[in-house]
């Protein structure tokens, strides 16, 4: 007997549920405030009661009202309660407007998929919004000029702050400056000569280098011979001008070397290397001559020895380390 009535009972909690969820869900809607100043913002809500197998979907807010009525931000939806199988939803719109008026708003709606069906379910009341806006009788108030600034005392203590930040400021850099003079003094040095540019290179050095440079890249090995003999002729005129004071940079070949002849001390070799090569450049740039690699090399050392046998005197050899390499 007792089983009988358990199993009533269940049957009887399963046909419930069964018209619970056949029942179609309860749509409220309301404006909170139903009356507002242009401008202002009020809430769209939109609540559902439904069991928890039934699917609602909420609109997108169109307002029914006209272009006067604005969506500002649509929020989630919430779950305002929960008993057993029932549910209530809810769903806010926040919304605005800037145009005076009466609008109406209508029905709120919602989508409802049930079992074997699916409709648009419709609050029960048509929603009304008022937009007032400030009455301003300009005849009524008077017009006055712009008023002058003030002319206010000064007040230390509006920069006090800054003063004292900036002192702090001024001491923290002194005391650095200070550890560093120390710090360098004891290396020789001082902080003005951080800030002092850099010597210039000696002639010689910026050739030497220019020359390694040029063996590094292999022009005349890519057949590019007039590029080569080109850069290889202004290495040379730049260590000119800055070895003898003289414009090679603006000089033809034949300047260059009737100029060289007036040099003192000059070694006769240097000055035949000088216008072997410097003619040897002028038959590649100007004439297209395609010299073989064995010209080529014997150019590059031609240039090499001769700012090594021109260099000042009182600057030490190179160290066989700094012999060229030759072209391969």
């Amino acid at each position: 007997m007792k089983t009988i009535r358990t199993l009533c009972l269940a049957a009887a909690l399963v046909a419930s549920s069964a018209a619970a969820a056949q029942q179609p869900p309860v749509i409220r809607a309301r404006i909170e405030p139903d009356s507002i100043l242009i401008g202002d913002r009020f809430e769209y809500v939109i609540e559902v009661d439904k069991d928890q197998v039934q699917v609602v979907q909420f609109p997108e807010f169109d307002p029914k009202g006209g272009p006067g009525i604005e969506l500002v931000r649509s929020l989630p939806v919430d779950t305002l309660a929960r008993d057993g199988r029932a549910q209530r939803l809810q769903k806010r719109y926040v919304l605005t407007s800037f145009d005076e008026g009466n609008y109406n708003l209508g029905r709120a709606a919602v989508l409802y998929a049930g079992k074997n069906v699916v409709d648009t379910l419709w609050s029960d009341d048509s929603l009304r919004l008022h937009v007032a806006t400030f009455q301003i009788d300009s005849t009524s108030h008077a017009i006055f000029d712009l008023k002058a600034q003030r002319d206010l005392p000064f007040r230390f203590a509006e920069v006090s702050g800054y003063v004292k930040w900036g002192a702090l400021v001024v001491l923290a850099v002194l005391a650095a400056l200070w550890l560093l003079q120390r710090y360098l003094a004891r290396r020789g040095s001082s902080v003005r000569a951080l800030f002092r540019p850099a010597p210039p290179q000696p002639p010689h050095v910026v050739a030497i280098e220019a020359l390694e440079t040029l063996h590094n890249q292999k022009l005349w090995q890519n057949n590019r011979h007039k590029q080569y003999y080109s850069a290889l002729s202004d290495i040379l005129r730049t260590y000119l001008a800055g070895r003898y004071g003289i414009g090679a940079l603006e000089m033809t070949s034949d300047e260059i070397i009737e100029a060289m002849r007036h040099v003192d001390q000059l070694p006769r070799k240097c000055a035949l290397d000088l216008t072997t090569l410097l003619r040897d450049a002028d038959l590649v740039k100007f004439a297209k001559a395609m010299p073989d690699a064995e010209q080529n090399e014997a150019d590059y050392l031609k240039a090499y020895y001769f700012v090594e046998e021109t260099k000042p005197v009182d600057v030490e050899g190179q160290s066989e380390n700094d012999q060229p390499t030759s072209e391969s």
